[in-house]
């Protein structure tokens, strides 16, 4: 069955717009010109992924995107106006997997959403997970758990802890994990990785309380590291 996409914007042209590409492309195709609607529509409809605009009447997108999180990893797209690095930085942090300003290229958009969904799958290949301490990461199955219990990662999130599991121990530059996971097409700052960074550690924290797992290299990047109990001793892998 074809995924759904929910488009969220005020000005009817862009929805249109987008939905025609997206539809040319065998998408199902969801529409809503305010966040009070796009609400209603996401709780109704379950949509596999959101195209979200920031300025909205009623509920904003940024609210809508808040909202969402609270219970969903659904993959999120804004669209907008706002260009600026802060403004960017805040939709990553509340959980964003990419971040698209106007005018944009509608090619462009579908080949992110088509990246993102993809990733979102994932593909078995028969990879066995990976065991550190209290974290299990099975990337067949694009599934995080700590302690028994499943982390909720959005798919740009599980897509940069996959890539830096990958290889325990090397060092990936900002650059290098956003083009791994989002591909050529990603626009953004070093600090929108430094953001997703940010939402794993927290989302993993919450449940391994003192393991450190995602070392920073400053003035480098990132590095996956053997498992580091409470005290910082190295238990290495479970």
């Amino acid at each position: 069955m074809k995924e759904r996409i929910l488009i969220v914007d005020d000005e009817e042209k862009i929805v249109k717009l987008v939905k025609a590409y997206l539809d040319r492309e065998g998408y199902v195709t969801l529409e809503a010109f305010d966040g009070d609607k796009a609400l209603e529509l996401w709780r109704r409809e379950s949509p596999d992924l959101v195209v979200l605009d920031i300025l909205m009447p009623g509920v904003d997108g940024l609210e809508l995107c808040r909202e969402v999180r609270q219970t969903s990893q659904v993959p999120i797209i804004i669209l907008s106006a706002k260009s600026r690095e802060s403004d960017k930085l805040v939709g990553y942090e509340l959980g964003a997997d990419d971040y698209v300003t106007k005018p944009f290229s509608p090619r462009e958009l579908v080949a992110r959403i088509r990246a993102i969904l993809r990733r979102k799958v994932g593909e078995v290949d028969g990879t066995p997970p990976l065991v550190e301490g209290p974290l299990v990461i099975d990337t067949d199955k694009h599934k995080v758990e700590v302690e028994g219990v499943e982390i909720a990662l959005t798919p740009t999130e599980f897509g940069i802890l996959e890539v830096l599991v990958s290889h325990p121990g090397w060092v990936y530059s900002r650059g290098q994990l956003i083009k791994a996971v989002q591909g050529d097409y990603f626009e953004g700052y070093d600090r929108t990785v430094d953001a997703h960074v940010k939402n794993i550690r927290r989302k993993i924290g919450e449940h391994a309380i003192g393991w450190n797992f995602i070392e920073t290299v400053y003035g480098v990047g990132y590095r996956f590291r053997a498992a580091q109990g409470p005290q910082g001793k190295d238990v290495g892998k479970a």
